[in-house]
């Protein structure tokens, strides 16, 4: 393959909307790769056209090196570095080996026909994603640009906000921006009407809350009340204080052991989203439980894993923290959790019961740590009266796995 690959980012009004130095990139070409429509946008260079497999990710190796020794020039929606191709190429083949030639993003445009100012717009790409991504966007008062699959994705997004709780909300619907066809159409998302639109499109959401919808906020300790759960649930009050102990940084990988209902690893992807998490669980219930908690939460890419552990741990990507939910007293949990822990990670484990709270002190007493006994109580009605109904105490061992040369 050659030493350069261009990529060309292009919009809906084609080879018309290209700037002068990327028409001489597309004239120069011998090979032009994209999708149908994205050559078809293109009348006049004179490559080899090669239009993109099903699937694209998994031949695009083999694509490049079969061409090799060639000019290539590969067409990109818009910008191409925004959610699209370009940042593809640079992973596999590296920055040096590819030069980028953007169009205006699909959300610029978006943003520019709605007046929105674009560093106050929160963008969701639903195109290799689940819709129930956009759950994690959606807060009152809050704008949004959904970038679309297909022409079905309207249609979805608005059931998914109907059900949130924010069916009030405006939605604009943008189809092939900058395009002599372009069109717009509004409404709100308790009353869309339009069941298919272009599959060229974007959609603009500005979050109305209905009256009684209780907000999800972005910090630690959502309510209980959020996850459907079998009573295997970490409260909120001590889940807030565990994943201050977890120590979330963008980016990283959490392993939630014996996640019950999955809260912790929800919460952690919630916390950023480049965060990555895994949620083990032996029960085949749960984990399916632990699936539709994590899609109505807004992290529908956690990956969940049925089977016990330390036998389920095998073959996982090593994690940067782990939370230690259950089963602190099956023989080799703790140790396959440790020994798997990148250096600096954080292991965070809780104990409600005397026995795994002994296996806590044990380690503690053997690594070092935090060792801590959260105990809490919430009001209820005693009779005509209010008093304290403590809540089962937790007890927390946290322990950070030392780098190399530390002691």
């Amino acid at each position: 393959m050659s030493d350069l690959v261009m990529v060309v980012g292009i919009g809906a009004d084609g080879w018309a909307g290209l700037s002068a130095a990327a028409r001489r990139e597309l004239h120069a070409a011998e090979v032009l790769m994209g999708s149908a429509r994205q050559l078809a946008l293109v009348p006049e260079p004179s490559a080899e056209r090669v239009a993109w497999p099903s699937p694209m990710l998994p031949a695009l190796p083999a694509l490049l090196a079969s061409h090799q020794g060639r000019r290539v020039c590969v067409l990109a929606s818009g910008d191409p570095m925004f959610h699209g191709i370009g940042t593809t190429l640079v992973r596999l083949l590296g920055p040096d080996r590819v030069r980028v030639l953007p169009h205006p993003s699909s959300a610029s445009l978006a943003c520019a026909r709605l007046g929105w100012a674009v560093d106050q717009v929160e963008v969701v790409s639903v195109v290799t994603r689940p819709v129930e991504s956009v759950h994690a966007a959606v807060h009152q008062g809050r704008r949004v640009l959904v970038l679309s699959a297909d022409g079905h994705t309207p249609a979805r997004v608005a059931a998914l906000l109907a059900a949130r709780g924010y069916g009030g909300s405006p939605m604009t619907v943008l189809e092939r921006l900058g395009g002599a066809e372009e069109r717009v159409i509004h409404g709100t998302a308790g009353g869309w009407s339009l069941p298919v639109a272009h599959d060229l499109n974007v959609v603009a959401v500005e979050c109305r809350a209905d009256a009684g919808t209780v907000p999800l906020p972005c910090v630690p300790g959502l309510p209980d009340e959020a996850f459907e759960h079998d009573g295997q649930l970490t409260k909120s009050e001590v889940r807030a204080v565990t994943l201050s102990r977890l120590a979330p940084v963008p980016g990283e990988l959490l392993w939630d052991v014996g996640a019950g209902a999955g809260s912790i690893a929800i919460e952690w992807m919630r916390a950023h989203p480049a965060n990555r998490a895994v949620a083990v669980d032996s029960h085949p219930e749960r984990a399916a439980r632990i699936s539709r908690n994590a899609a109505g939460l807004g992290v529908p890419g956690l990956t969940v894993v049925t089977g016990p552990a330390p036998a389920a741990l095998a073959g996982l990507e090593p994690p940067d923290a782990v939370f230690i939910g259950g089963g602190v007293t099956v023989p080799g949990v703790v140790e396959g959790c440790w020994e798997a822990l990148r250096p600096g990670g954080r292991l965070v484990a809780n104990a409600v019961t005397v026995e795994s709270e002994a296996v806590l002190a044990s380690w503690h007493g053997e690594l070092g740590g935090d060792l801590v006994r959260l105990a809490v109580s919430r009001a209820a009605p005693v009779g005509g009266f209010t008093g304290w109904r403590p809540m089962m105490p937790v007890t927390t061992w946290t322990a950070i796995k030392p780098v190399e040369g530390e002691r």
